[in-house]
């Protein structure tokens, strides 16, 4: 596959066995296509020297909800991390090298350094995927506490994860219990990208949100309504070849597809017949 160096890396990266693939380094691949000056090392290092510091700080008596304080004070109370309500939807929030440095981002990227400083202090959490809002938890028996990195690291319980999500819809939402269930390495990933997706698409950026798409599809390589939307994409930049490409194969695996006219246009346009 001739992908920019970034890229390759990235898709080394994710083509490991689940259990295997570095969260970290995988985000920090995605961040350096659009930062290719950035070094993956340095940042590795300083999520190592992180967890260093917090080590320092434990308590003698390593109870979950004591590990957790600590490192609630270290990120939130001494190296001032935060959520960054007031510029949300900012693209820096979803790359990993930025909000160590700029110590700001969302749900899913400040739950990813919780995670990787607590998997170098050999305290096991997984993510959490909730709709709207990503949490972690220890992965620790039966044990059902989630920690909300977005809010310095509040502790919550199910009833309050149901309450976030009243808040975050505006109305009530039934809590299933999938909503709660630990996603693996390729989601959380896709999680990511599907917010960048959100970005580019509202800035009109579509190079950016070519590359998006790309990457999702190197996670999931036959996903159709990822396919479709990189086949309009490519028939809006004038590669028709490739636009077609996709939404053949779109067609060919939802051949019922609402959109079936409107794809089959666009076909014809191209000079491409079903």
């Amino acid at each position: 596959m001739d992908f920019p160096l970034a890229r390759q890396r990235f898709y080394q990266e994710i083509r490991q066995p689940q259990e295997q693939i570095d969260l970290a380094k995988a985000a920090l691949f995605l961040a350096q296509e659009e930062y290719p000056t950035l070094e993956p090392e340095d940042y590795l290092a300083l999520l190592d020297q992180m967890a260093l510091d917090i080590k320092e700080r434990l308590p003698s008596n390593h109870y979950p909800l004591r590990i957790i304080q600590t490192i609630n004070h270290y990120l939130f109370e001494e190296l001032q991390f935060y959520g960054n309500a007031e510029d949300y939807y900012d693209p820096r929030n979803s790359y990993l090298n930025q909000v160590l440095d700029r110590h700001t981002g969302i749900p899913i990227t400040l739950s990813l350094i919780y995670l990787e400083v607590a998997k170098r202090i050999d305290f096991p959490m997984v993510g959490i995927g909730m709709p709207g809002h990503f949490l972690i938890r220890p992965a620790i028996g039966d044990m059902q506490i989630f920690v909300d990195p977005f809010n310095r690291g509040e502790v919550l319980f199910a009833e309050d994860c149901q309450e976030r999500l009243k808040q975050l819809f505006g109305e009530p939402i039934a809590l299933r219990p999938e909503f709660l269930e630990a996603v693996d390495a390729r989601y959380f990933l896709l999680r990511m990208l599907t917010n960048l997706k959100a970005i580019y698409l509202q800035q009109r950026d579509l190079t950016r949100l070519l590359a998006v798409i790309e990457r999702m599809l190197l996670i999931h390589p036959n996903a159709p309504l990822a396919q479709r939307e990189r086949g309009l994409l490519y028939y809006q930049l004038g590669r028709w070849t490739e636009a077609a490409q996709d939404l053949e194969s779109y067609l060919s695996q939802i051949p019922m597809a609402e959109d079936a006219s409107l794809m089959q246009e666009l076909l014809r346009r191209m000079g491409r017949t079903n």
